[in-house]
């Protein structure tokens, strides 16, 4: 595996495609939000925070909506896929899924964010910082 492959993630159909500067990285981080379950489907969903000026679409680029005041969520319109949410709340960055990268073992989450709205039922990993 290339090393620029750590870096690169898809949809599930592969039109959507996006790639990220290591140097761009803001922090890893399980989400275990109601709002990121519902939009994912699964109970804790994990993020890359990446610098706005340090990624790019290399495919199609994909569909907007807005989830909710100043929240977007970008998916491919054709598999359905989500790729990336983006908020006012974290200005400068977008947060893909971490799960949608050629290599999902390369980033590794740092930490647990709002562990307050855990499932009871979804173990959580006890090395990390809860948020």
């Amino acid at each position: 595996m290339q090393h620029s492959d750590q870096h690169t993630g898809h949809c599930l159909y592969g039109d959507i495609r996006f790639k990220f500067d290591p140097d761009a990285v803001r922090f890893v981080a399980n989400c275990h939000c109601e709002s990121c379950r519902r939009a994912t489907g699964s109970p804790v969903t994990t993020f890359i925070g990446v610098r706005d000026s340090g990624w790019r679409w290399l495919g199609a680029e994909p569909a907007v909506y807005e989830s909710s005041p100043g929240v977007r969520r970008s998916f491919c319109p054709r598999c359905g896929t989500p790729v990336a949410y983006a908020s006012e709340s974290y200005p400068g960055e977008i947060h893909f899924y971490a799960a949608l990268l050629i290599d999902p073992s390369a980033l590794k989450p740092t930490e647990d964010a709002h562990s307050g709205e855990r499932l009871d039922w979804c173990p959580m990993a006890a090395d990390l910082p809860q948020k």
